[in-house]
């Protein structure tokens, strides 16, 4: 009976272990999204530009990046010229300026460019809770419909376009062709 109690330690261990090897091989940038698969959250929120009520229905239509953004955020800016480009060849982008000061945010779309076909104003940060944001920048993937399909979160640069978004984004625009 007692060398079943010595081997329990041994079990422990054991499984410990292989618990903690699992973790060598998961990315700890990959953060789950209770969102995938929902449709965007209902909001009314004025836009960056001109205050005009925006709505969740505005983002309906076509497939598109919905990227949060901040002044404040400096792999924000790391990340928008790559949006600017992409924006440039007709990748839709609508951006949540998410907990940032109006002011600021024109002023950065002069200084910087604006990638952003809509621009929604997310100062109370609202829109970012009910999407789960946990900072900036963090961009989701919706199709025609609203719906979430994939969350980043982090920089968009060259290769996680290419990587990661650009065979998503065009699967998705190739779906909404009638």
């Amino acid at each position: 009976m007692k060398r079943w109690i010595l081997l329990v330690p041994l079990l422990l261990f054991l499984g410990m272990a292989g618990f903690l090897y699992r973790g060598l091989y998961l990315d700890p940038a990959e953060l789950p999204s209770a969102m995938i698969g929902k449709q965007f959250p209902a909001f009314s929120l004025p836009s960056v530009q001109g205050g005009k009520p925006l709505t969740q229905a505005d983002l309906l239509g076509k497939p598109a990046l919905v990227n949060v953004w901040g002044t404040w955020c400096i792999s924000c800016r790391v990340e928008h010229p790559v949006l600017t480009r992409l924006a440039q060849q007709g990748v839709v982008i609508y951006g949540i300026n998410y907990k940032d000061v109006n002011v600021d945010a024109l002023k950065w779309l002069k200084d910087f460019q604006n990638p952003y076909q809509i621009n929604i104003n997310d100062e109370a940060g609202g829109l970012g809770l009910n999407l789960g944001v946990y900072g900036a920048p963090e961009t989701f993937l919706i199709d025609s419909k609203g719906v979430i399909r994939y969350k980043h979160v982090g920089v968009i640069d060259d290769v996680v376009w290419r990587e990661q978004l650009a065979g998503l984004y065009q699967g998705l625009v190739d779906e909404a062709k009638p």
